[in-house]
């Protein structure tokens, strides 16, 4: 957080006066950039994993995955999520999609839990390349990096991936449908204003919207940590 965040954040009078983005960084081109460093790619990618295991935990606890064979992580760094989803359910198989820099660090990871034989990395950019098909794509903590235009794209792209009857899990750190009491949402909406060129939070009721509107249906929400919840849409 000091590495990446620190400097973004001396724009925080600017972001609260004005309300708008403080960073010029636009699509995925700008985590290919700091990407570039494997010293920064090495930090950014054990953060991230850092704060998806408590999520991922939960989520192979309290979803249904008997139902499901195949899993693709969007955004997947290390490879926390689907590697924490398979340990627990011997069943699935697939995998995690991510920039190409990632690889490495992927399958080294993978490799050190012994699924690398049910888990392989699919490397492209989910703007400009297709998902992966899978039975459940998972998005956490991805939507938030953009602006709302992007946001249903992805969505859309999740929706054209999934097999019939799939599953798309959505998590973030949902502010409350009144705008009122989840500070953790606030923050990280914040955090997106002076980090991204138009990336915000939202609550669960907008992310509901966003998804309906590509065609998800029986879309539920679900708490998983004391500030993560998911948004689980069915095609």
């Amino acid at each position: 957080a000091n590495a990446r965040q620190f400097g973004p954040w001396a724009k925080l009078t600017e972001a609260l006066r004005t309300g708008a983005p403080q960073s010029g960084a636009r699509g995925t081109a700008n985590y290919a950039a700091y990407y570039s460093d494997r010293q920064v790619l090495e930090n950014v990618a054990r953060g991230m994993s850092g704060g998806t295991r408590p999520v991922a935990d939960r989520l192979a606890e309290c979803f249904p995955w008997r139902d499901h064979n195949t899993l693709i992580d969007i955004g997947t760094a290390q490879g926390c999520l689907p590697v924490r989803i398979a340990s627990a359910h011997a069943h699935i198989t697939g995998g995690g999609f991510d920039l190409p820099p990632l690889r490495d660090l992927f399958e080294t990871y993978v490799g050190q839990h012994g699924l690398s034989d049910r888990l392989r990395f699919f490397a492209g950019d989910f703007f400009a390349d297709p998902l992966p098909p899978a039975d459940v794509i998972v998005m956490g903590r991805v939507l938030h990096n953009w602006n709302l235009s992007e946001k249903i794209a992805l969505l859309r792209k999740a929706y054209d991936a999934l097999s019939e009857g799939g599953a798309l899990i959505v998590y973030e750190r949902l502010i409350d449908d009144e705008r009122r009491t989840n500070t953790a949402g606030f923050t990280a909406s914040l955090n997106m204003l002076v980090m991204t060129g138009g990336g915000f939070d939202f609550s669960g009721a907008d992310c509901k919207a966003w998804m309906k509107e590509v065609g998800f249906q029986r879309i539920e929400i679900t708490p998983l940590t004391a500030v993560q919840s998911m948004i689980v849409g069915r095609k």
